[in-house]
């Protein structure tokens, strides 16, 4: 199985790239926010994560290979958690992704359906399906989501662990998002989410830390 390709950008579609690797062209299916990502690689030398599928009908006996590309390893990871729930398959997962998959992450793990709703492909009763199935799962991918601005720090992987233990217990990512950064202003030196889960508790409470 084809797990990376690295080659120069032939070509990009709304669905799919042609990228040249010495004398052979392989095409690879994209979402759509990877292509609007690589609209200004064309031409360059680029590399992605892949990961490869057979298309076909049950019980058929043509099956065509199709290779799926990803910017890096995590966003590979999230798309084999988002077409695991009922009713996305592989290219109604492609299509439905047209947003950063921060943006996604986070709605999911806020239950924002409006968001998820505005997805191609992706109704009411979807949007539902998916949060019911992935919330809780998928907060360490929503770190960096467009909706918390262009100035939000990139958290470290400590902050990123506190982030989706407080998630998983219930709490708001944007409100613990933010007290996570004010705890760590306060004390620079911790360096583990056991120490500052309580701290982020604390200073909810109102408690002065």
């Amino acid at each position: 199985m084809i797990a990376r390709i690295e080659g120069k950008l032939v070509k990009l579609d709304t669905d799919c790239c042609l990228v040249q690797v010495g004398p052979i062209g392989y095409e690879v299916l994209l979402a759509g926010y990877c292509v609007a990502a690589m609209s200004d690689k064309l031409g360059s030398d680029i590399a992605l994560c892949t990961m490869e599928y057979f298309e076909g009908t049950p019980g058929g006996s043509n099956f065509v290979p199709r290779m799926v590309g990803f910017l890096n390893a995590g966003e590979k990871d999230f798309f084999t958690k988002f077409i695991s729930v009922k009713g996305i398959g592989i290219k109604k997962g492609l299509k439905s992704l047209s947003v950063p998959i921060a943006t996604i992450a986070a709605a999911i793990e806020e239950g924002n359906d409006k968001i998820l709703m505005s997805l191609p492909g992706v109704g009411k009763r979807m949007a539902a399906q998916i949060v019911a199935e992935l919330s809780g799962k998928l907060g360490h991918f929503a770190i960096g989501a467009e909706s918390a601005g262009p100035d939000q720090t990139r958290f470290k992987p400590f902050q990123a662990e506190a982030l989706e233990v407080l998630i998983a217990w219930g709490e708001k990512r944007s409100e613990v998002m933010e007290l996570i950064e004010l705890a760590c202003k306060k004390h620079p030196n911790i360096n583990s989410a056991e120490a500052l889960v309580p701290l982020v508790y604390r200073l909810k409470q109102g408690i002065e830390v």
